[in-house]
């Protein structure tokens, strides 16, 4: 997608040092900083730090990192190691996982003087196919808001759209999941408005993805989240779309904190609730996501501190809570697979359902 007018990748691969290049998101939206991965320890580190997030994102991330540590050592010891190191990150989303298990698969078998060239190869393979399946996802969801804005009293009034977090380009390789929709139905011509609420506590909506709307050029307009029920309950949405971490074997929901509330809003007035989602973000091994979902416990100076630019332009952060204040700090929540209208994959809108699922499995 683009920056300043100029194509880019979240992630970009620098064949000539077998490196990986990563926008530190830390940054955004303020600055546009580049980072250069060489080891499987700096890998791990962005992924922990959040200079990389979003699962698909996250996941190919920790592929490169894979490559690197079999770089410096090659053997079954140093591969088990880089992967509980990198596995350990950030434990709610599945992709990390789900990409770790595959780069393994290919290289286990291999002696050691093949696994590192193996390894990268991998890498590359799941940053492509990313991108294959993020644009899928994309073409899908355009149907469905077609159909969406087709019932509308006035078709050509906008196509109010309302997501949550980031799940766009900066959230994969390139496209994003729940975003990427909205970008093909913008490119197409459609009369397209985002609601993007904000996020808290980190603001990954109001940093990345009003960052990435504005880059593209679809309008959209921030809200505080405690907003989002109003709009829903005044009309002023047609859609939800968001995307997520993991999905259950039975179509419960993680994404981030927040998500779960747009889900009962929606409900409550009728719109419908869509989660585009990649089949490699669902987790065939769990059932109930409330139970079975890991739900990361982040650090309370993300709610008791507020992060910017000064009136002089530097980035500082500033307390905005009484000194000494506890908070609570749980990453993401779970939307049960009744909230959610359908769930929208490469491979088409599925039911949010265990029997529509193991259908999915079967074509796999």
């Amino acid at each position: 997608m683009n920056i300043h007018g100029q194509p880019h990748r979240s992630i970009e691969a620098e064949h000539a040092t077998r490196s990986a290049r990563i926008i530190d998101q830390t940054f955004l939206p303020h600055q546009v900083e580049w980072r250069e991965l060489h080891t499987m320890e700096e890998a791990a580190e962005s992924i922990r730090v959040m200079r990389v997030r979003g699962a698909p994102l996250i996941g190919a991330t920790a592929a490169f990192g894979l490559f690197f540590a079999l770089r410096e050592d090659a053997s079954d010891a140093a591969l088990q190691k880089a992967y509980e190191v990198l596995h350990a990150t950030r434990p709610t989303a599945i992709n990390l996982r789900w990409a770790l298990d595959r780069v393994k698969r290919v290289v286990e078998p291999l002696g050691s003087e093949q696994r590192a060239d193996a390894a990268w190869e991998e890498a590359l393979a799941i940053c492509e196919a990313d991108v294959a399946t993020n644009h899928a996802i994309g073409r899908h969801g355009l149907e469905l808001l077609r159909a969406i804005q087709a019932k509308k009293a006035d078709p050509a009034a906008p196509m109010n759209v309302m997501t949550h977090c980031n799940a766009g380009w900066l959230a994969t390789v390139d496209w994003g999941t729940a975003i990427s929709p909205i970008y093909q139905a913008h490119d197409a011509g459609m009369n397209v408005h985002v609601w993007v609420s904000e996020t808290r506590p980190r603001g990954q909506g109001a940093s990345l993805t009003a960052f990435e709307l504005k880059e593209h050029g679809v309008p959209y307009t921030l809200i505080v989240d405690n907003n989002a029920g109003h709009l829903l309950q005044r009309g002023l949405v047609d859609v939800v779309i968001v995307g997520t971490d993991r999905v259950t074997a039975h179509g419960d929901v993680a994404n981030k904190i927040g998500t779960y509330l747009k889900a009962l809003a929606a409900k409550a007035h009728d719109v419908p609730f869509y989660v585009a989602t990649p089949v490699s973000t669902i987790d065939w091994t769990i059932s109930d996501g409330i139970r079975e979902i890991p739900i990361e416990q982040r650090s309370d100076r993300e709610v008791t501190h507020m992060p910017g630019l000064n009136a002089a332009g530097v980035r500082d952060e500033v307390l905005i809570t009484p000194a000494g204040t506890q908070a609570r700090n749980d990453g993401f929540d779970v939307t049960p697979a009744a909230l959610v209208t359908a769930l929208v994959t490469e491979h088409g809108a599925v039911l949010a359902t265990a029997a529509a699922l193991r259908e999915l499995r079967g074509l796999m």
